[in-house]
Order: structure tokens, then C-alpha cells, then sequence
């Protein structure tokens, strides 16, 4: 099976279907008090929601980013690996789902998320 690669070495179908999964995730109707996004690396997509600054004129107009979750990808292997965050804004690996070469189940995982850690 041929897998076409994106410029940063992820594969093109995978990273269109996470964009995909942000994009779905919240109602059009809401966008404007909460978005999910993903940010694209070399080696990895985060899944992050943003909200806006709860008071524009005292800490700017910026949107505030929390990272949900990371699912990260091995070349090598041609698998990717789900990590979730921590307090400290740190990525631990969630060893509840093994790694795997269909980044959909990652994406189920999360959107099930049985333990209540990436969406609270």
C-alpha cells in the first residue's frame, strides 16, 4: 500500500483525518466560544482546544490553547502511539491502548475517553 507522506514525514491521509476529527468536534454554532484544532510537527499531531480570552481588554485578544492529547508516530514502524497530558502540561503515554498503524482507533480512544482524561 502506497502512503503518501505530508512535507513534516506524517502520513497525508492521517493528519487530514485528525483535522478532520477537530473540526468535527465542536458544533459550528459554538465556534466562537470554543474550537478544537491540531497542531502539526515532524513527529506528531496535538489535538488542542482553544477558548477565548475570558476579558480581551485585560489580557489580550489572544485564544487560550490546552493540549488534549498527542498521538505521536514512528517512520520505522509506520505506527503511532497516544499520549495524554498531565497537569504540568507534560505527555505520558496511555498505555491503556496499544500502539497502532490506524490512527482512527487513537481517535476513538480518545473521543470514548473511559478514564475521563483528555476531555475531563
Amino acid at each position: 500500500m502506497l502512503v503518501v507522506m505530508t512535507p513534516t514525514g506524517l502520513p497525508e491521509l492521517d493528519v487530514a483525518r485528525v483535522r478532520r476529527y477537530c473540526a468535527d468536534r465542536v458544533p459550528e454554532h459554538v465556534r466562537d466560544q470554543i474550537r478544537v484544532e491540531c497542531e502539526v510537527t515532524d513527529r506528531h499531531l496535538t489535538i488542542v482546544e482553544c477558548r477565548p480570552p475570558w476579558n480581551p481588554e485585560l489580557i489580550g485578544p489572544e485564544w487560550t490553547r490546552l493540549p488534549i492529547a498527542r498521538l505521536a508516530y514512528t517512520k520505522t514502524r509506520r505506527t503511532w502511539q497516544l499520549y495524554y497530558r498531565d497537569r504540568n502540561l507534560r505527555f505520558h503515554r496511555f498505555d491503556q491502548v496499544p500502539s497502532t498503524a490506524t490512527i482512527a482507533d487513537l481517535l476513538a480512544e480518545v473521543e470514548r475517553d473511559p478514564t475521563g482524561i483528555f476531555w475531563g
